[in-house]
């Protein structure tokens, strides 16, 4: 995938936060945690302080409470970390499905949407066991309902990087290419 440069100052400004979005399975925390280091910044996982601040671990929220909970706390997270400036977050697949976080992580961070195609997708998932919306069903037919009812709206994201078929740290060369900096 061609590599387009930064944008303008605002992209490569050291205080603005870099938001990750995408899919379960595009590589989010494993990009994030990378890109984070080579940067100098702090890494954070929004899914890791849903869990801190519920007490509890995602599919227990989904389980207990259902899924709008849970979206309700992602948010409040996400407007939370939103507060800090220069880290790099990893969100959860749905974050950037809300309007109000959208609008929020436009406002206070760079966003990059982390493409992956769905055979990825489905390597990477059936790996875990700790996929709620992938519980009771085929993780193909799922994952590709989520990237028919997703993907338009990740293309909302200030960046497109294809997180598919290279290793993490090429997807973090390109992040860092595209936002026009270098290491630190």
């Amino acid at each position: 995938m061609p590599v387009q440069a930064a944008q303008n100052s605002r992209d490569a400004d050291p205080e603005r936060s870099i938001v990750l979005v995408g899919l379960m399975g595009a590589g989010k925390s494993t990009v994030g945690r990378r890109l984070a280091q080579r940067l100098g910044r702090r890494f954070v996982d929004a899914d890791d302080e849903i869990e801190r601040a519920a007490g509890m671990t995602i599919p227990e929220i989904f389980e207990t409470y259902g899924e709008q909970h849970f979206r309700d706390g992602e948010r409040r997270v996400i407007s939370r970390l939103m507060a800090d400036s220069g880290i790099v977050i990893a969100t959860g697949g749905g974050a950037f499905m809300n309007e109000a976080t959208r609008a929020l992580i436009r406002g206070h961070a760079l966003s990059v949407w982390l493409k992956a195609d769905l055979d990825t997708l489905v390597r990477r998932c059936a790996k875990r066991t700790d996929r709620p919306l992938l519980k009771g069903g085929d993780a193909a037919t799922t994952l590709q309902q989520l990237m028919d009812a997703r993907y338009p709206v990740y293309a909302e994201a200030d960046y497109t990087v294809e997180s598919g078929v290279d290793s993490h740290d090429q997807v973090v060369d390109r992040i860092m290419e595209v936002l026009g900096v270098t290491d630190k």
